[in-house]
């Protein structure tokens, strides 16, 4: 019997509140209305899941990988009231604090030791240890509370050791104030002691010369900032463009764009190393830009060399992403197919899939070839992608570039990037001899490739 082009219809589809993953993108945890659970991201892997009874949560934020949680109530029947964060050890299942406030949770950003508090028009700082002690407080201007049961609160901080940057909104509309923190303590090591010493601390400036960034002249959207908080990126109302500064001077380093029309950003992701940002929106595709002092790969008008000449626009200026991925749609029905589990970007494109995306490091094949760098996308209807970057070479058709990124006068940069071609295949026999043309697809393509794709969400064996 063949059900190579069958189809079942799906139930009981796939609901999820929300999902992010940890300061180092090595777990994520998902909410839906049964419970939360906490998933590897890379091999994807179900670590735990708790079932809950009495109300739904609207976040479960982790606290890098240990069983330390920070849960938000929320939905049609909250669990915990909106005005409270409660710290919960999923080893021992049993909440160890809480934390209540006068008004409505925002958001939440934490590294170890620290937790910040989005609220209305303040951010509430903790040190949380043994004890919950509060350490300051900070005035914002208006920063946008929880929206349809999604936290929409805007506050960024350094996770990496010895950072100290917390990243706010400032009193002005568009401003951005930098806050500094003790240092972050680095992750105590498993098991023997190694053999090097451990990084000293950096020595930290008595006085930080910039605290306020103006970013924008309209409201912000998104914070992000690197591990070490030596750069924090900016997006605003409008959703054209992101901005990347340097934190210890406040200078504008790179200005990105994304496209030409407003979209609402959802979030930026810089890449551990701080060579490359990912960027991705409600238009349902993913942008990635290089953060290289040349520019690396990324696009630009053709008409940019005019630019010091001739009193053109600054859009003909603007650097766009060197490589995109537009998220499919996830049909009503799940598909019985004996080929591959890899889809088409092609096929089933959507304009309004939201999602979640995280840089992950794969190990290098052998001791010459680098580690790779590659994102993971997770989508709040269930669907998770692996996805490689292209293969810088060669770029067999310019003209493609214009239907993802709107503008005709696109040219390649210059500079191109040496990258390792070892990738992880998920193939299946028939497909294996697709390699060369698989290769010529990642060196030709602006695409990002789909290396795998998952379902997570469900308790019921998907994941």
């Amino acid at each position: 019997m063949n059900l190579a082009r069958r189809s079942i219809t799906q139930t009981n589809p796939v609901q999820i509140f929300n999902t992010q993953f940890d300061a180092d993108c090595q777990i994520f945890t998902t909410v839906t209305p049964v419970g939360f659970a906490v998933y590897q991201a890379w091999p994807l892997k179900l670590l735990r899941k708790r079932e809950l009874s009495g109300g739904t949560l609207a976040a479960a934020v982790p606290c890098h990988t240990s069983s330390l949680l920070f849960l938000l109530g929320g939905g049609r029947s909250p669990l915990y009231p909106p005005n409270k964060v409660i710290l919960w050890d999923d080893v021992a299942g049993v909440e160890v604090a809480e934390l209540e406030f006068r008004e409505k949770v925002g958001g939440l950003a934490c590294r170890r030791g620290w937790l910040a508090v989005a609220l209305r028009r303040r951010v509430v700082v903790f040190e949380v240890h043994e004890t919950v002690v509060r350490r300051g407080e900070y005035d914002t201007c208006d920063n946008p509370r929880a929206i349809q049961g999604v936290v929409k609160g805007i506050l960024a901080m350094a996770t990496g050791p010895f950072a100290t940057l917390l990243a706010i909104p400032g009193r002005q509309m568009g401003h951005v104030q930098l806050v500094q923190l003790p240092p972050c303590r680095p992750p105590e090591p498993l098991g023997p002691p190694p053999p090097l010493r451990p990084a000293k601390p950096p020595t930290s400036m008595t006085r930080h010369p910039v605290s306020i960034i103006a970013a924008h002249e309209s409201p912000l959207t998104t914070l992000s900032v690197t591990p070490s908080g030596r750069l924090v990126a900016t997006t605003s109302l409008r959703g054209t463009l992101v901005r990347i500064w340097e934190t210890s001077n406040g200078k504008l380093l790179k200005e990105f764009r994304r496209g030409s029309d407003k979209a609402e950003i959802y979030g930026v992701a810089f890449r551990s190393d701080e060579k490359e940002v990912a960027v991705w929106s409600d238009k349902g595709t993913i942008h990635v830009f290089s953060l290289t002092p040349a520019g690396g790969s990324n696009r630009q008008s053709s008409l940019s060399p005019l630019a010091p000449f001739l009193p053109l626009p600054k859009y003909f200026d603007s650097q766009w992403s060197y490589a995109q991925y537009r998220i499919p749609a996830q049909a009503a029905h799940i598909s019985l197919s004996s080929t591959s589990s890899v889809r088409s970007p092609a096929t089933d494109l959507a304009a309004d899939e939201k999602c979640v995306v995280g840089w992950i490091k794969i190990p290098a094949e052998t001791e010459e070839s680098p580690q790779e760098y590659q994102l993971i996308a997770l989508t709040y209807s269930g669907g998770w992608y692996r996805l490689s970057l292209p293969l810088k070479g060669p770029l067999s058709n310019l003209s493609d570039a214009s239907t993802v990124s709107q503008d005709p006068y696109y040219k390649a940069s210059s500079t191109s990037r040496q990258r390792t071609s070892s990738v992880s295949s998920i193939s299946s026999a028939p497909e294996k001899g697709k390699g060369k043309e698989r290769d010529k697809e990642r060196r030709d393509g602006r695409d990002l490739i789909l290396e795998e794709y998952r379902k997570y969400g469900r308790w019921d064996g998907w994941g």
